[in-house]
């Protein structure tokens, strides 16, 4: 595999003056691409980056909202502290309070000690809620406190708790839209979107593709113990010409799946899966 498949591969483009204020594997791992929408989308991380604003993370599945959020917390003065992601989709609404900001002995159902929450564990650090707009609207209140007045209480306590925490929060939902319908909180939103980042789906970036292609079969065929030589140009034609619904996730997930199957030099992937 050539040298093209580096962390954030620049060109001789219009947008090579950005190219040296990066520094793409310590501060980007992981983030491919050398496109202009790539690029405006970093360029707002390096800015925001040194502050210590609430940002609000925007795009669709699969476009690595983490990866933008980590890399706003290494280039920030809080990356030798902790970094905490949440995904607020993925506890049930009956503990996502408890799993914030954690509970008192006894506070909960079969709660036999004091546990601390996400906001204690990233206390000098960042806290990453993905997909913040499933909160329940109870929760939503009380992080509307915390980004407020900087405090919160456990579960079952009475003390309040300083939040010396700063908070990153990504959605894939239209939240005006979930402002509309009665299902997230106006003055939340308002809160958390002291800076928007939003993030260009891979279709909008398919110069991007050659890139992430050629990365992505370099770490499989590795992890695989395959050599793998080169990309088939048509290959490259049709990865270039599909819409990509599930965005880098899926091109990840496709690449994987052509590495396992491919027992050639030549790396192909067969259109049929699209």
């Amino acid at each position: 595999m050539s040298s093209a498949a580096t962390y954030l591969g620049y060109e001789a483009t219009a947008a090579h003056v950005l190219s040296h204020e990066f520094s793409p594997r310590q501060e980007f791992e992981g983030i491919v691409g050398s496109s202009e929408p790539l690029l405006r989308t970093l360029q707002l991380v390096r800015t925001v980056a040194p502050t210590d604003s609430t940002v609000l993370i925007e795009g669709e599945t699969g476009t690595g909202k983490e990866l933008i959020a980590r890399a706003i917390h290494r280039r920030s003065d809080r990356s030798s502290r902790a970094f905490v992601s949440v995904n607020c989709a993925a506890i049930p609404r009956e503990l996502i309070a408890s799993e914030l900001f954690g509970h008192e002995k006894g506070a909960l159902t079969g709660a036999i000690q004091r546990r601390l929450g996400r906001f204690e564990l990233a206390n000098g650090g960042t806290l990453f809620l993905d997909e913040v707009g499933e909160l329940p609207a109870e929760t939503q209140i009380a992080l509307l406190r915390v980004l407020q007045e900087h405090e919160f209480e456990r579960v079952g306590g009475t003390r309040p708790i300083r939040a010396d925490v700063r908070v990153i929060a990504a959605t894939n939902r239209d939240l005006q839209a979930a402002i509309n319908d009665g299902s997230f909180r106006s003055d939340l939103y308002y809160r958390l979107n002291v800076f928007p980042i939003e993030i260009p789906p891979l279709r909008e970036r398919k110069e991007d593709i050659p890139l992430l292609v050629e990365c992505f079969v370099d770490r499989y065929a590795r992890k695989a113990s395959k050599h793998i030589t080169t990309v088939e140009k048509k290959t490259l034609e049709v990865l270039q010409s599909y819409p990509w619904p599930g965005n880098i996730r899926e091109l990840q997930n496709v690449i994987e799946r052509s590495v396992i199957m491919c027992d050639t030099t030549k790396f192909s992937v067969d259109e049929s899966w699209l």
